[in-house]
């Protein structure tokens, strides 16, 4: 079930704003393609960041991806869990899963982001190719 509160970035990243900041994780579906997620290298906060600009790396029993972001902005928080249990991606993608909260430069950077049945019919085209 793909939560319908959040927007979407075509890089399989989700995003939840409250009070001009954004908070950052993977969908449910990129942690299910990444596999067992065993590490994750927490984010520097106070680091500024440029939309499409790397965040992170996701290293899984599979493969190794980047996390980018989907705005401008500045880190504020990242979740320091994720240190010690990395899988909590694969457990709570959307919940205790998030990666970063980011505090917007350009909010307009949101209207880039698609909606979720936008990222539905998105995931639908990526599963038939």
């Amino acid at each position: 079930m793909i939560p319908k509160d959040l927007r979407y970035h075509k890089e399989h990243e989700w995003i939840r704003v409250e009070d001009g900041k954004a908070t950052i994780g993977v969908s449910d579906f990129a942690q299910e393609a990444l596999g067992d997620i065993v590490y994750l290298e927490i984010p520097e906060i106070g680091r500024s960041l440029k939309q499409g600009e790397e965040i992170t790396e996701i290293e899984s029993t599979k493969t190794t991806s980047m996390l980018y972001a989907p705005v401008s902005g500045k880190i504020v928080a990242a979740n320091q869990s994720l240190d010690e249990k990395p899988e909590l991606i694969n457990e709570d993608s959307y919940g205790g899963g998030w990666i970063v909260t980011i505090e917007m430069d350009q909010a307009d950077e949101l209207d880039q982001l698609m909606e979720w049945r936008d990222y539905e019919r998105f995931l639908e085209n990526e599963k038939q190719a």
